[in-house]
């Protein structure tokens, strides 16, 4: 199995020849994140199994759904931008995509393993981070995208996810729509908390009073609660700068070569 580091890697191959230029060929690994995709459910801020629970003014920006379940309650006060819903065929797609995303994180090899460890206080660059028991997040984690927008960090946790009075600290081109965790569990985001990324659970999630989410809040089977929290589904990343400065190599490669072949024409 393919690492971040190693999926991520950009090589130049052997120098070829095309029309008299000796060119590099740049071949590119494919992204890690083409491979963690979210399909249907990245249109969906909260998913449940089982329900979603909300009390007091709560905002989700994207949609909501449950399935098998079919149950939303506190929809006002709580408000839904997008749209809700309820064990209908995209609520059922989404839980399905959601799954097969959750499957894909849990296979990642991980390149480090933090198990014990706070992550609050921690500085990560993009990589696969593993916890083999429960997971705790009381202070600011830094994540560094090593001027890299497409910078993928993932957090696989066998057990629950749990998070005091948290923050995250994201620079250098990380992206809260590039930040996953995989949760074997139960997540509890605690007061205070100010959390990026998805979320995907195997049972349920508690938002705590006051909790914001840039991300998304997603439990397999069981239940999403709610309290007075917002939660702002992140925009789509852009492709990585490589991806276009190929496109920019090949477009001045055809350019050189039809000049030299009009040049040749010219002299004949």
């Amino acid at each position: 199995m393919h690492t971040i580091a190693s999926l991520s890697r950009t090589r130049l191959a052997t120098p070829r020849r095309l029309g008299g230029l000796a060119v590099a060929l740049v071949c590119l690994s494919a992204p890690v994140h083409a491979q963690i995709t979210l399909g249907s459910a990245g249109a969906f801020s909260v998913l449940g199994g089982v329900s979603v629970s909300n009390t007091g003014l709560t905002t989700i920006s994207g949609d909501l759904g449950v399935a098998p379940g079919a149950i939303a309650t506190g929809f006002g006060p709580g408000v839904v931008l997008g749209s809700i819903h309820l064990n209908d065929a995209d609520a059922i797609a989404a839980q399905s995509d959601a799954a097969t995303a959750y499957g894909a994180l849990a296979a990642l090899s991980f390149d480090q393993n933090l198990t014990g460890q706070n992550l609050g206080g921690l500085t990560l660059s993009a990589g696969v981070y593993r916890y083999s028991s429960s997971a705790l997040l009381n202070g600011v984690l830094t994540l560094d995208g090593q001027g890299q927008a497409a910078s993928i960090f993932v957090f696989q946790i066998a057990s629950t996810l749990t998070t005091g009075s948290a923050s995250f600290n994201l620079i250098n081109g990380a992206r809260a729509a590039n930040v996953y965790f995989q949760v074997g569990s139960s997540a509890t985001l605690g007061a205070g908390t100010s959390f990026a990324g998805t979320i995907i659970a195997h049972t349920s999630e508690t938002l705590v009073t006051g909790v914001s989410v840039d991300g998304r809040v997603f439990a397999l089977n069981g239940t999403v609660t709610l309290d007075t929290n917002e939660i702002n589904t992140p925009a789509v990343v852009p492709e990585p700068a490589a991806t276009a400065f190929v496109a920019s190599v090949v477009v001045a490669v055809a350019a050189i070569g039809r000049r030299r072949r009009s040049g040749r024409v010219a002299a004949v």
